[in-house]
């Protein structure tokens, strides 16, 4: 597993290897200009010599900004608490995975290393992911190391050798796995005539510790019977998750791993993977494949060979490199796999989409800013707020305007009451409903004085409540 900043300090070297295709570090600024590389040659050449020097790495940190856009493929940071680095995880590789990241989330990323050339961005392009993390299972699985190393149970001096020579083993894993058939095929390839006895077992699940005790105690009396003469027995199974490979976390298992009087190596995952069964093993192999190459031929002359032929092939790659590179980058400019290109172009919409989407969002939020503002500044010039002013005024007008009539109609009814009482007490009618009359002669004109009734003709009365014609008899004078 290698942390964002291992992964810079083995940069390293691999960036001082451009040098010879760049500007040389001694020369003066008066001498001939050098060749000048273009962006994309200089990305390019970075390109190759990144993905040239590493092989697969297993990453582990924490997931930010995370993007998924519509084209399926997967764009975040691995970060810890010193730096980060840039990753892509494309559709085909996403969909195989049994969980969806989030931000925030501790993963471990297996990549290979290398870099975006759109925008000379150093970047990680990965293959699998899987949480990680000091969990419930991390914690048991610490605590359990950490009693069994107190016990001194993987010490070394208790741990057998391996034999050199080997001619029977007792394989215990799945039937099923692939971690049995790499074992087979590299016996087979090394030496054909070593005899192999599988015991099968279940390699994950709650029964399989019970299973795998049960198949190490097994070829221990086998071999104590007599009835098989095995030289070791090999405990293996693929890589997988914490949870998939728990079933070698059991502490049952080491104890009878500890116990065997047969060397016991294990090989169970991948390199980076340990479980208490390697830590209680006679030998721990990196894979089951390993493994198999161990007990199929003396290691210590094997190795010693191999060093050798590794000081030569180291000696005739170097030389062969420094005759080759030029070619290669040439040719590496001139032929690219359509695979490559179509990631990169799928990187390069990706970002197209996401500018755009900010873009398209940014404009939005403006002109929505922007109508906001727009019907404040209409709502705050409306007619309504003047006509609702006006309206309010009208009727404050119309209110003091009627108070204003009532009471100029109580005024004037007041002085006709008076005028009317006035003129009633004026009114000569008035005093005909005391009791008086009104005479008038035939033509109509009041007789004020008895000259004007001349006896023998008719007078007219007129009374409160209508008139009288009357005779005139006699006239007779006051006193």
């Amino acid at each position: 597993m290698e942390a964002p900043d291992e992964i810079r300090e083995r940069l390293k070297p691999v960036l001082y290897a451009l040098k010879p295709t760049g500007v040389r570090t001694n020369r003066s600024m008066t001498d001939a200009s050098p060749t000048a590389l273009s962006p994309s040659q200089l990305n390019r050449q970075v390109r190759g010599l990144l993905e040239s020097h590493f092989d697969w790495v297993w990453v582990e940190g924490e997931v930010s900004n995370l993007a998924r856009p519509t084209s399926g493929h997967w764009y975040f940071s691995l970060k810890d608490e010193q730096a980060q680095v840039r990753c892509a995880m494309f559709r085909n590789r996403n969909q195989r995975l049994r969980f969806r990241p989030e931000n925030g989330d501790l993963v471990r990323l297996r990549a290979r290393v290398s870099l975006y050339e759109g925008r000379g961005e150093f970047q990680l392009v990965g293959e699998f992911m899987e949480p990680a993390g000091t969990g419930a299972l991390q914690a048991r699985f610490e605590a359990l190391r950490d009693k069994l190393r107190d016990e001194g149970l993987f010490d070394t001096e208790r741990k057998q050798a391996l034999p050199l020579r080997c001619e029977h083993l007792a394989v215990i894993t799945s039937p099923t796995g692939a971690a049995l058939q790499d074992i087979l095929q590299v016996l087979r390839r090394r030496n054909p005539a070593l005899r192999v006895t599988v015991l099968p077992r279940s390699v994950q699940g709650d029964t399989a510790p019970a299973g795998l005790v049960d198949a190490v105690i097994q070829a221990n009396r086998l071999h104590e019977e007599g009835r098989m003469q095995f030289d070791a027995i090999v405990l293996a199974r693929g890589g997988g998750s914490l949870e998939d490979l728990w079933a070698f976390n059991d502490e049952t298992l080491a104890r009878t791993i500890a116990a065997s009087a047969l060397p016991v190596i294990v090989g169970v995952g991948h390199e980076v993977d340990f479980t208490i069964a390697d830590f209680a093993a006679d030998v721990r192999a990196p894979t089951p494949s390993a493994a198999a190459e161990l007990l199929s031929d003396d290691v210590r002359e094997r190795m010693q060979r191999l060093d050798h032929l590794a000081a030569q092939l180291q000696r005739a790659v170097k030389g062969r490199f420094e005759r080759d590179r030029l070619i290669l980058n040439r040719l590496a400019t001139s032929l690219r796999h359509p695979g490559q290109r179509l990631r990169e172009r799928c990187q390069t919409v990706d970002r197209i989409e996401s500018e755009l989407r900010r873009a398209m969002m940014t404009q939005l939020q403006q002109r929505r800013y922007r109508l906001d503002r727009q019907a404040a500044a209409l709502s705050a010039a409306s007619p309504s707020h003047r006509l609702e002013q006006l309206r309010t005024v009208i009727e404050t007008r119309q209110q003091r305007l009627h108070r204003a009539a009532q009471l100029q109609l109580d005024r004037r009814r007041q002085r006709l009451a008076t005028t009317t009482a006035l003129l009633d007490g004026l009114n000569p009618l008035a005093i005909l409903g005391r009791g008086y009359a009104i005479l008038t002669d035939a033509e109509g004109s009041i007789i004020r004085q008895t000259q004007q009734a001349v006896p023998g003709t008719t007078v007219q009365a007129r009374l409160a409540d209508g008139s009288l014609d009357l005779e005139v008899k006699s006239l007779a004078k006051a006193n």
